[in-house]
């Protein structure tokens, strides 16, 4: 395979930006799809181009949802009391599949960072208020890494949502400083919403 054809090169420099991924391996991908063409490389690139044209995210709750059809917070008829504040839908899946949370899940989206605000990033804490007083919330818990970012984001929530009628918790003993929710072993997962704390009110 030569390198250096500027389409080869193109494609090995989007695919070297997902996650895990480098330039080496990036490289043995893209020689992979290039000697399956049919069998690979047609059936990918459609099904990407469905995902681009139906896939969106809902801007109530921030997870993925069919374009031009209602989301799952809008047709779920569970009646929950708690909410779980997750920066992004890999730590949602992976509390899911942990069986540890029974409640509705809001994806911000993102983090905060230190010098930069929240309208910035488009994250969705606007309508975390609106989907807490909707729904009649007795508790939110904010899931946020033990990152710099994910804690300036946990610390913005507190104050934006504090009140008297609500319990505010967050991750407990079991999630590492420095920790990514999406990281973490389920193990690890259970103790942290078990042990999870309130937050002071001060």
């Amino acid at each position: 395979m030569d390198n250096q054809i500027p389409e080869i090169q193109e494609l090995i420099r989007q695919i070297s930006k997902l996650p895990g991924l480098g330039p080496k391996s990036a490289k043995r991908i893209v020689l992979k799809l290039i000697n399956n063409k049919d069998n690979m490389i047609k059936p990918l690139a459609k099904s990407l181009a469905v995902v681009y044209k139906n896939i969106v995210r809902c801007n109530e709750c921030g997870n993925l949802k069919i374009i031009q059809k209602k989301c799952s917070c809008e047709t779920n008829n569970q009646n929950y009391d708690k909410i779980c504040v997750v920066e992004n839908l890999a730590d949602m899946w992976v509390i899911e599949s942990s069986n540890i949370f029974k409640g509705y899940f809001h994806i911000l989206g993102g983090t905060i960072n230190p010098n930069e605000n929240y309208e910035q990033k488009n994250l969705l804490i606007d309508s975390l208020v609106k989907r807490i007083k909707k729904n009649n919330l007795s508790e939110v818990i904010i899931a946020t890494s033990a990152t710099v970012e994910g804690q300036t984001t946990a610390h913005y929530i507190e104050d934006v949502i504090k009140n008297d009628k609500i319990k505010i918790s967050k991750l407990g003993q079991g999630l590492p400083v420095g920790g990514e929710i999406e990281q973490l072993d389920d193990g690890t997962l259970v103790s942290a919403f078990k042990n999870r704390v309130p937050v002071s009110s001060e």
